[in-house]
């Protein structure tokens, strides 16, 4: 028995064609939506309204892009969007790691109870909090500006609890206790422990995070009230209206505001799933 396992241990498994029948089923179930927005946006409306839909692209593509640039000043709000979800992915990861660190491994009094806080406000639903959100937003003055986006969503419930399970296990308390000793400050325990431990948890909430900030509509659609910062979702709004919407420049801006996460995804990719995979190992 130990001979058999001792031979399997270093074998590599291989798929078989059930296997990768099943993966490129689910490959092409996947890109079908991305796909088919890219075939909708190279038609026109009247094609689009036909039965059976179109299933090739068509050669309007270029000129709906134009379209959907210029009229939801996309320029702009991809600029916009890139700042808000970049302010907001690096607030969010940096305050998550530092508040689950201090929820994993340091020792204060109500620790409990605040966790069990912090947890408790992911269970209310957000659209209790837009009123009295959008009513300081607007005694600040801040209303249609980008910081309304920004500064609400710096701290995430989620992103806290996610970084304190994955430092319970990935930052071992002995090796904080060593630096300790060694007379290492607060800071430098952070900076040369705590953030090299945590990078690829870090990695995997900044993926998440920068995702969700970029295709957020309730919040900045609210905040943004009359347009003139929009977001890349805000703008995308106000495309294609009229009595008879032109839906193939809404999609064509639809696949405006996707390009910029599919070339984030390839450029980083493997950097991010290479920090889910040791965050799995090491969890």
């Amino acid at each position: 028995m130990a001979s058999l396992k001792k031979r399997g241990a270093g074998r590599q498994l291989r798929g078989g064609r059930l296997t990768y029948a099943v993966l490129i089923l689910f490959t092409a179930g996947s890109l079908f939506p991305l796909v088919w927005t890219a075939i909708a946006a190279s038609r026109n409306n009247t094609r689009l309204a036909q039965t059976p839909p179109p299933f090739w692209f068509g050669g309007n593509l270029f000129k709906n892009l134009e379209i959907a640039w210029t009229d939801a000043n996309m320029g702009t709000a991809l600029i916009n969007t890139l700042v808000v979800a970049g302010s907001i992915t690096v607030g969010t990861v940096l305050f998550s790691t530092l508040a689950g660190f201090a929820f994993a491994k340091l020792r204060f009094r109500f620790r409990g109870l605040l966790l069990l806080l912090v947890i408790g406000t992911m269970m209310v639903p957000p659209q209790l909090s837009v009123v009295p959100l959008f009513m300081m937003v607007a005694e600040f003055g801040w209303t249609d500006q980008l910081q309304s986006v920004v500064l609400p969503t710096l701290v995430s419930a989620f992103g806290v609890f996610f970084m304190r399970q994955y430092l319970i296990e990935a930052l071992p308390t002995e090796l904080i206790e060593a630096a300790r000793v060694d007379g290492a400050s607060s800071f430098r325990v952070i900076w040369h422990i705590v953030f090299p431990a945590a990078r690829p948890a870090m990695a995997v909430l900044g993926m998440l995070t920068f995702v969700m900030a970029w295709n957020d509509f309730f919040w900045p659609i609210i905040a943004l009230t009359q347009g003139g910062e929009p977001t890349v979702q805000v703008a995308l709004a106000g495309l294609g209206r009229g009595q008879i919407p032109d839906q193939s420049v809404i999609m064509a801006g639809a696949l405006l505001g996707t390009l910029p996460l599919l070339i984030a995804f390839v450029l980083f990719g493997k950097q991010i799933v290479g920090g889910i995979m040791q965050g799995a190992v090491k969890g």
